[in-house]
Parts: C-alpha cells; sequence; structure tokens
C-alpha cells in the first residue's frame, strides 16, 4: 500500500495547488491513501468548511488538524459531522471532534491519529501525547486497524523524534507538521515504522511560513505587532509517500515529495 501524507495547506494558494497536484501525484505514484493537514488552509489562518471541501476535492481522504484547528467557529460543526475531519486528540480545551478515525479500504483498514506537540505549543493547550497515544493505538488495533498513522503536529523537534522512537514497530508511520518547513530525514526507524520530523507545507514559495515576508521580518526585527497576511504567488506541494507492507503493516520505503 502506498500513502501519500502532505504537510500544512495554507491559505486559498496552498488550497488551490493542492487541487492542482495532488491528483497528478495520486495519479503518478499510484496513492492508495491521502492524508492532508489543513490546518492553516482559511483566508486568515485556521481552517473553514469551504477550505475543508477543496482540500477533500483534492484527493484527501483524511485531513487532520493542529494549534489552529478550533480557531473557526464555522468550523466545529464539521468536527463533529465527518469523522475523516480530525483535530489533535489531546487538546484540552477541545469539546467537539476527535483526533482518531479509522478509514475503511475494503480488503484493510487504516487508522489515522492526530496529536499536537507539548513543548513550545503552550497556545494550543495540550496535554502531554504520551498519555494519550497507547490507548489510541489499541483502539485502533481492536477496530481492526491493519496500518496505523501519526500526524504529530509538533515544535520541537526533540519531542517529535521521541515519539517516533517510542511508536517505532508499534504503527506503520509517523510524520510531523506544524513547522511548515520540510526535513531531510525521510527514514526507516529501526524496528520499521516510517518517519519525518515535518512533511513541509503546501503554499507560497517565497513566503515566510506561507505570511508575507516583510511582516514577520518588521515582527522579528521591531515587534511590529501587525497582523499577518498570506504571502501569494507561486507555490510548492511538500510531503512524504509510505510504502507499507499489507502483512506486517510496517513501511518498506519512503520517498519525500517536493514540487
Amino acid at each position: 500500500m502506498r500513502v501519500l501524507a502532505i504537510g500544512d495547506v495554507c491559505a486559498p494558494d496552498g488550497c488551490e495547488y493542492a487541487l492542482k497536484m495532488i491528483p497528478i501525484i495520486k495519479r503518478e505514484e499510484k496513492i492508495d491513501l491521502v492524508i492532508v493537514n489543513g490546518e492553516n488552509s482559511a483566508l486568515g489562518n485556521g481552517i473553514t468548511p469551504q477550505s475543508a471541501d477543496l482540500i477533500f476535492a483534492a484527493g484527501a481522504d483524511v485531513i487532520t488538524g493542529g494549534n489552529h484547528t478550533l480557531r473557526r467557529q464555522e468550523f466545529l460543526d464539521m468536527l463533529d459531522s465527518n469523522p475523516f475531519v480530525l483535530r489533535p486528540h489531546n487538546l484540552k480545551d477541545a469539546t467537539v471532534g476527535s483526533g482518531y478515525c479509522l478509514f475503511d479500504m475494503g480488503k484493510y483498514s487504516a487508522a489515522v491519529i492526530n496529536l499536537s506537540g507539548h513543548i513550545y505549543l503552550e497556545r494550543a493547550n495540550a496535554d502531554n501525547p504520551f498519555k494519550y497515544i497507547d490507548h489510541l493505538i489499541e483502539k485502533a488495533k481492536s477496530d481492526g486497524a491493519k496500518f496505523i498513522f501519526v500526524d504529530f503536529h509538533a515544535e520541537a523537534t526533540s519531542e517529535k523524534r521521541a515519539l517516533g522512537f517510542y511508536l517505532d514497530g508499534r504503527v506503520s508511520a509517523v510524520f510531523g507538521t506544524h513547522t511548515h518547513v520540510q526535513t531531510a530525514d525521510a527514514q526507516i526507524l529501526p524496528k520499521g515504522t516510517g518517519y519525518i520530523t515535518d512533511l513541509g507545507m503546501t503554499g507560497v514559495i517565497n513566503s515566510i511560513l506561507g505570511v508575507k515576508n516583510d511582516i514577520i521580518i518588521n515582527r522579528l526585527k521591531d515587534n511590529d505587532m501587525s497582523r499577518f497576511e498570506q504571502a501569494t504567488g507561486e507555490c510548492m506541494i511538500n510531503g512524504c509517500i509510505f510504502d507499507v507492507d499489507e502483512t506486517t503493516g510496517l513501511t518498506t520505503a519512503v520517498k519525500l515529495i517536493y514540487r
């Protein structure tokens, strides 16, 4: 089985580029399952029903979230009504939605788990992810999942690496999101779990994490707290493909996507 995981889709430009590129990648790479992080897909941050619909139209099977998922009130109903739209399971203030879903693939089922990091993400108000993951893995197994994929939306590289090694051999793949910069460490961990610290982002190339450069530079240089505005221009799509063995449920190959 081939699984495509796509990094944070940013703003309308990112949605439109995902709509263009995901079908091409699915066809060329013979993808069976697509997981997309959409928590920054709306204009002005967060995610809305409209931006989620665009990501599904692009070919996503499951949309995962992060620290901005609960920001838009108009999106909260969708978290309850659509089981394939996730928010980090360990958010303390979440009263809607879930960080777990089971996707029926016919012969097999795949579980997708979404967790938030705990370190340097105080505004996310997330509990320690290690307190939740064992229970979620047991749930996935009891639900009959052959494959388990974890989107870990976290800031600290050390926390992402730690969760990856903690889950090595127990899940199919662990991929990080949130930092919007694709890391060069796509690999198979010693016990067979596919891993990458961060998938990167889908959005404007000449930007700072999807935001206009001058706004970020002025904030860091002069403490100018002007409102963020999404950049526009030529886009890229970042992600990773995991080849997963249908017998063991573990990863046999990884391939970076940067187009």
